[in-house]
C-alpha cells in the first residue's frame, strides 16, 4: 500500500462478538505511531465513519510531511551546538587516546557526512601544531568540507 491509496492506512474492523464495527487508522512516520479508531455508530454508518477516518489521516499525514519539510531545512541551514558540545563548533571535537603503553596522544577532530552519504573527519595534533593552531585547522576543515 502506498501513500497514493485512498485507503493508505486505513483498515475496516468488524467485531460482531463485541459490537464494533468501524474504520482504524494506523501507520507510522519518523518512528512515530499514529492511529484512531472511528466507530460506524459515532459517525453516522460506514462511509461516514470512513470520510472522518480518511480526514483524520490525511491532517496527520499532512501534518508529518511539514515537519519533515521543516527538519530537513534546519539540517540544511545554519547547525546549533548541542548543550553537551564543549568545542562550541559542530562536527569539532577534542580527542584523547590513549596507547598501549599508557601514553596520551590529543587531537582536534572534525567530522562531517560527505553527499554521497559516507562518514568522514580528519585529526589534528595537538603536539605537532599546539591547541589552539589544531583546533583552528579542525574547524577549517570542516567548514571548507561542508562547502
Amino acid at each position: 500500500m502506498s501513500d497514493s491509496d485512498p485507503n493508505f492506512g486505513i483498515s475496516r474492523r468488524d467485531q460482531k462478538s463485541v459490537g464494533t464495527r468501524g474504520w482504524q487508522v494506523r501507520f507510522q512516520r519518523k518512528g512515530v505511531r499514529y492511529g484512531r479508531f472511528f466507530s460506524d455508530s459515532a459517525w453516522g454508518g460506514q462511509t461516514g465513519s470512513l470520510n472522518r477516518a480518511r480526514q483524520f489521516r490525511d491532517r496527520l499525514l499532512a501534518r508529518a510531511e511539514r515537519a519533515e519539510r521543516l527538519s530537513a531545512a534546519s539540517s540544511r541551514s545554519h547547525t546549533v551546538p548541542a548543550s553537551r558540545n564543549r568545542s562550541g563548533v559542530v562536527g569539532v571535537t577534542r580527542i584523547v587516546q590513549k596507547s598501549a603503553n599508557g601514553t596520551e596522544y590529543h587531537f582536534w577532530q572534525a567530522s562531517w557526512t560527505s553527499s554521497d552519504g559516507d562518514r568522514k573527519m580528519v585529526r589534528f595534533s595537538v603536539l605537532k601544531h599546539g591547541d589552539e593552531a589544531a583546533f583552528e585547522l579542525a574547524c577549517v576543515a570542516r567548514r571548507d568540507a561542508m562547502r
